[in-house]
């Protein structure tokens, strides 16, 4: 592959990313860690208040990217049918044809997605981690551009089916993201009215899905030393004895991040590297990326929940006095 070959898909995120801060603003590490995410191929869960464009977003991406997108409200009364799509009796001909859901798209919106029964849930999951749904013994293929943000509300959780630890764990990222200061505010007030009245963001050329893979492809061979991959092990086994690094971390956590875990840090902290331009992996971008990677593979025991502490607190602690070898 010749240097301007290796280029384009470096030029294409970084156009990306412009028009992404253009649309989403005062969210800057929300647009960074979606773009990871796209990046290390998973999905994600974003927890915040209503109204800070998260549905904006996912349509903001998948516009920029020659792929479609769908949202799913998810409800009390929703099936796992409503999802994967069901078969259809044809009464012309006495056969069942397969309707396609909803899911057989590229990027999915899951809002809300503690509204909805353990099995709608567990239907998505499925999807996110097989890429397929098997319906009536068949197994249909999703696309393979195929992305998953769910969100999750913070407020209101009367009537709410919280994920359990297992499933939560298929998440590549936990993103929380809060409300923009009052600048961004500003800006986001000019940017609707401007859109109400016909102004439209530059988009510029759109990004093919082959060219998302090429990226895929290099961030994955982003050169991680021994030393980095080293301190990377280290500072996942110690979210599982956490007592080695102080006393008073000892009985704050019931378990720790799984392998999944580990892997989900070593592909984010790779795609992290190239999206700020390096062919190699440094131990800030697994510091950088360790919160939102860790933050829902930990779970804390009742004392340290008692004791008011957050698992984000816990992964400060780990940052400061893991080892950099």
């Amino acid at each position: 592959m010749t240097a301007p070959t290796r280029d384009i898909p470096r030029r294409a995120f970084e156009r990306l990313a412009a028009y992404m801060n253009a649309c989403i603003l005062g969210q800057p590490e929300f647009v960074d860690l979606l773009l990871v995410a796209v990046l290390a191929d998973g999905h994600l869960l974003v927890e915040g208040a209503p109204g800070l464009a998260k549905t904006k977003a996912i349509k903001a991406l998948a516009k920029a990217i020659h792929c479609d997108d769908q949202r799913i409200q998810f409800t009390p009364d929703l099936l796992p049918s409503d999802l994967t799509g069901t078969d259809m009796y044809r009464p012309e001909d006495g056969s069942f044809r397969f309707q396609r859901g909803p899911v057989f798209h590229n990027f999915i919106l899951a809002d809300e997605i503690n509204r909805a029964p353990a099995k709608v849930q567990a239907a998505l999951l499925e999807a996110m981690a097989e890429r397929q749904v098997t319906v009536g013994g068949k197994t249909y293929a999703l696309p393979e551009l195929f992305l998953v943000m769910a969100t999750q509300n913070p407020i209101e959780q009367e009537g709410t089916y919280p994920l359990p630890e297992a499933q939560l764990d298929r998440f590549l990222l936990h993103v929380k993201i809060d409300y923009p200061d009052l600048d961004a505010e500003r800006q986001i007030l000019r940017l609707v009215r401007g859109e109400a009245q016909g102004e439209v963001i530059a988009l510029g050329e759109r990004v093919s899905q082959s060219t998302i893979f090429a990226a895929r492809r290099e961030a994955l061979a982003t050169y991680m030393s021994e030393a980095v991959e080293e301190y990377l092990l280290q500072f996942v086994a110690a979210t599982r004895a956490p007592d080695r690094y102080g006393r008073d971390l000892a009985g704050l956590i019931a378990f720790g991040a799984s392998p999944r875990g580990t892997i989900a840090l070593d592909r984010s902290a790779r795609a992290h590297a190239w999206l700020r331009g390096r062919d190699y992996v440094v131990p800030e971008d697994v510091q950088a990326i360790a919160r939102p990677v860790l933050r829902h593979r930990i779970l804390l025991t009742f004392e340290g929940q008692a004791d008011g502490i957050t698992t984000d607190q816990f992964i400060e602690a780990l940052i400061s006095r893991v080892p950099v070898s």
